[in-house]
């Protein structure tokens, strides 16, 4: 038996406009609050994250809403209905453009995910215990701003249902799935990548001598993850494609751009940072810790589909997208 929810609709702004397909998420080397285009009027009032309201004009603004469905093997199943409004996942970063943009999910305030598309599958180990499980869904712009009418911003919101209990063999006609293996991907439908299994991702520990390994790097691939330990040496994983990054004084090195990957290919990010900081790659959920002035490494199986961006959390830097197909 499938549960279902549907969200509150509200109004809000008229997306700002990306002027040309962009190549990176941000400016090279910039934070995620470089607002631009002539679309509305900027406010002061920011959202959580810091991003600014663009106000826009009630009639023709974008709408959005949010409905859940439980899903029979794992978690559940997001489907977003919008009007006025396009998800532009090739534009991202550049300006913002009337009725166009991306979505955040935020789970009882906290984000979950950058939303590209339509649909989106919900495993139900990223809902914590005891959480109050009131999911919102928000539109924003390309160039990260929030669309808003009457200062308020575009968003939709829903409880979670109940999971949902597994198909029995009399329910189903004798057919039986068995039980998904941590992380696999439950079939649930994609939108611009933001649907599917967990990756297999290995933190490799810095150079040798330099104490314990950085966040991921446990000897054991995370959960839900196909990765090996990458441990150096003969029996270091190998990649497919490395992508090597230094950041320093607030500056990305080489300018962001984008990586190209085959599904199921494996890529080893390599980051330098003159401070602090920990690496995180969206869509993923995968972090690491940049240790100041040591290289930290993260190899990466990529196994869904879409654009993913690699950034800094202390910094708000972009360092790539990944851009798997």
């Amino acid at each position: 038996m499938v549960v279902g929810a549907v969200g509150v609709v509200l109004v809000a702004g008229v997306l700002a406009g990306c002027g040309g397909r962009a190549t990176t998420h941000h400016k090279p080397g910039t934070t995620h609050e470089q607002a631009s285009g002539s679309v509305g009027s900027l406010l002061e009032t920011t959202d959580a994250a810091g991003h600014r309201l663009r106000e826009v004009a009630a009639e023709g603004a974008p709408r959005v809403g949010l409905a859940v469905r439980a899903d029979t093997e794992d978690g559940w199943n997001l489907q977003l209905t919008v009007e006025n409004f396009r998800f532009t996942p090739d534009s991202t970063g550049g300006a913002a453009l009337a009725g166009a943009g991306h979505a955040h999910l935020e789970l009882d305030g906290r984000k979950l995910a950058r939303l590209y598309g339509p649909w989106f599958h919900l495993p139900a180990a990223q809902v914590p215990e005891g959480a109050r499980r009131t999911l919102t869904v928000r539109l924003y712009a390309d160039d990260h701003t929030v669309w808003s009418v009457g200062g308020k911003p575009v968003e939709a919101t829903a409880d979670l249902p109940a999971p949902a209990p597994p198909p029995t063999p009399a329910a189903s006609g004798g057919h039986q799935h068995t039980a998904p293996a941590p992380g696999a991907d439950p079939g649930a439908p994609s939108g611009g990548g933001t649907a599917g299994q967990s990756a297999g991702a290995t933190a490799a520990p810095p150079a040798a001598g330099t104490g314990a390994p950085p966040h991921g790097a446990s000897g054991a691939p995370p959960a839900g993850g196909t990765g090996a330990p990458a441990t150096g040496g003969a029996g270091a994983p190998t990649a497919d494609r490395t992508v090597t990054v230094a950041v320093r004084g607030g500056k990305v090195t080489p300018a962001p751009g984008r990586t190209e990957l085959k599904r199921g290919e494996r890529v080893a990010l390599r980051v330098t940072s003159d401070r602090a900081d920990t690496l995180h790659v969206h869509g993923y959920d995968q972090e690491l810790t940049l240790p100041p002035g040591r290289e930290a490494v993260l190899v990466l199986t990529v196994d869904r589909t879409g654009l993913f961006e690699v950034e800094t959390h202390a910094s708000g830097l972009l360092l790539t997208q990944l851009l798997v197909r």
